[in-house]
């Protein structure tokens, strides 16, 4: 469980409870069949807002196509009843069940693609299982008509009968998208979908994690869809895999918010009953209006309300409850493992073409344990694509990197990263919306650790950096020191062996260049290897060990920064005469 989240969970499971009590007693005084219909319906698209928000709305991955999903399950319960007898109540999780394995199948193939890519093709599902069901003649399945015995197979007389099902599968959905929402599981999903490229940086396995959320996703909309054809007694392709379909899951989760479990309950609670009474008045007269109702939601939470109704309101009446920082205490040492023998980062030839430009050209240098490298040279000299093509955001062409007499070069970003390098970017890459402790608690959890040795290795980190006191910040309010220090705690708490710093004093002034250079220096003092990319000289000067010159892809020098910075080759290429004559003044 996430650091602090025990009272939000409770807080939400209790008003949850209330406005569930509020609900049923309310569909007891209702008599009207058709009304009772759509207090039925109103929990059933809840629960499949809930799959999709599970999904696309902590993952970030718009999905047009859950109508899949919802389709399996509905035709794996018709199709149970009508063929082999089955119950309900043992095909509701036997579709459950069929959803989450289709989530794998579609997942493997999709992941490869980003964007509106990933969207079109998750329409492509359940468009070419409509096309299946209408081939093998299913237009229509039945189920058979079960009165004896009622509960079993979940065919009342009274309507309320299915409003207490539905309900039910409700309260399931609800605890687990509250349980995902405040655990390590639901944190992670958060970050990959605020900047993917800092969770994967983080030691965040993106297939893995994305995978798992679908998966689970999957498997909430297919029980949905099994409670639903029990409801109809008639199942269609059209119904249950049609456009209209996602796009009802789509709507009540954009239109409450996503990225929390309010957003799909307020949105089934405004939309469904409305597009429903106006069905039931004017479905005569403007043939397929619901689907005009959930345009017009879609079009009015895009120009009043971006982010949903949920946030909207809570953002502007509501003040959330901020949780103390932790106790101030000394941190743990760091565990930096004992290097072997030789370098412990040696690179050796590595290049990187982009077309007809060689970014990086047959580049190779050494870093010592403990020591602090400086790479230098004019912008656009090839310094943090070197960076990328060590740590794995970026292949390489040629070359090869070792950490500590183990090849990195090949390896997933998350990978070399859980190996021991931590990372830190020219622009700094945070999950805004997180508070402070849970933007470096992914990097713990990104390095294998969890539960509370994960939390006590976010707050050292958060420690040694000076940013203790605003542990609870929100990471969108911090300065722009702040968010340096940031990222550089986050590396931290992954309990790296090296860390690249790309640029971390930039845009500082001369006070807080200060205070991150000591950082720095205390790191270096506990036995931190650091290899950093740095503009500002007169700070590289007091902070490096040595210095490589990158000019144009190439390594122009390397050795002892003053021998270095004197260097005819490098002034003429970065540095500039004016430096040398200021540099041999003083």
């Amino acid at each position: 469980m996430r650091p602090g989240a025990l009272p939000r969970l409770r807080r939400d499971a209790f008003v949850f409870a209330a406005l569930l009590a509020a609900y049923l007693l309310l569909s007891g005084f209702v008599t009207n069949s058709y009304y009772q219909l759509m207090l039925t319906l109103v929990p059933i698209w809840a629960v499949m807002g809930l799959s999709w928000n599970l999904f696309s709305g902590y993952v970030g991955l718009i999905s047009f196509g859950h109508a899949v999903f919802f389709g399996i399950g509905a035709f794996t319960v018709a199709h149970g009843m009508g063929g082999w007898g089955l119950t309900p109540w043992l095909g509701i999780p036997l579709g459950a069940l069929l959803g989450a394995i289709a989530a794998v199948f579609i997942g493997l193939p999709t992941f490869r693609l980003r964007g509106h890519y990933f969207a079109l093709s998750m329409l492509a599902f359940p468009l070419v299982l409509l096309y299946v069901a209408q081939f093998l003649g299913w237009q229509e399945v039945s189920l058979p008509m079960k009165r004896e015995e009622p509960l079993l197979w979940l065919q009342f007389t009274d309507p309320r009968g299915f409003t207490w099902v539905a309900v039910g599968l409700l309260v399931l959905a609800f605890g687990i998208s509250l349980a995902v929402e405040n655990s390590r599981f639901g944190l992670t999903l958060m970050a990959i979908r605020q900047n993917e490229l800092a969770a994967e940086a983080s030691g965040v396995n993106l297939r893995q994690w994305k995978m798992l959320a679908l998966v689970l996703s999957g498997g909430i909309a297919a029980a949905a869809g099994g409670l639903y054809a029990c409801i109809l007694l008639v199942v269609t392709p059209e119904a249950v895999f049609g456009m209209l379909t996602s796009a009802q899951a789509l709507t009540v989760a954009l239109f409450g918010g996503v990225g929390t479990v309010w957003g799909p309950l307020v949105g089934a609670a405004v939309l469904i009953p409305l597009a429903e009474t106006l069905h039931a008045e004017l479905g005569n007269i403007i043939p397929g209006i619901q689907g005009v109702v959930y345009g017009v939601a879609i079009i009015g939470v895009m120009l009043l309300a971006p982010e949903g109704v949920f946030w909207t309101l809570r953002d502007r009446f509501a003040r959330p409850a901020v949780p103390p920082p932790p106790p101030l205490r000394a941190p743990a040492p760091l565990r930096i493992p004992p290097p072997g023998k030789g370098p412990l980062l040696r690179v050796e030839g590595i290049g990187k073409s982009f077309g007809g430009l060689r970014a990086v050209d047959d580049v190779s240098f050494e870093v010592m344990p403990g020591e602090i490298l400086g790479i230098i040279g004019p912008n656009g000299a090839g310094k943090t694509t070197l960076f990328n093509l060590v740590n794995g955001v970026l292949p390489a062409d040629a070359g090869t990197a070792w950490l500590d007499g183990e090849r990195i070069t090949g390896r997933k970003l998350h990978a070399i990263c859980r190996m021991g390098v931590g990372r830190t970017f020219q622009v700094v890459r945070s999950f805004p919306r997180l508070p402070l402790l849970d933007n470096v608690l992914i990097g713990a959890y990104g390095a294998g650790l969890t539960g509370t040795a994960a939390t006590a290795a976010a707050e050292d980190a958060l420690f040694r950096v000076g940013l203790s006191a605003q542990a609870a910040r929100p990471a969108g309010q911090l300065t722009n020191k702040g968010l340096r220090l940031m990222e550089l705690a986050r590396a931290l708490a992954g309990q790296p062996r090296i860390l690249l710093l790309d640029e971390t004093l930039a845009g500082l002034g001369r006070e807080e260049c200060e205070e991150v250079l000591a950082v720095l220096h205390r790191l270096r003092d506990e036995g931190m290897t650091i290899v950093i990319i740095e503009h500002t000289m007169h700070a590289m000067l007091k902070l490096a060990d040595r210095f490589v010159v990158i000019d144009r892809g190439r390594k122009l020098a390397e050795g002892a920064p003053r021998q270095v910075v004197e260097d005819a080759a490098v002034i003429e290429a970065y540095l500039g005469r004016k430096w040398l004559a200021k540099t041999c003044s003083t």
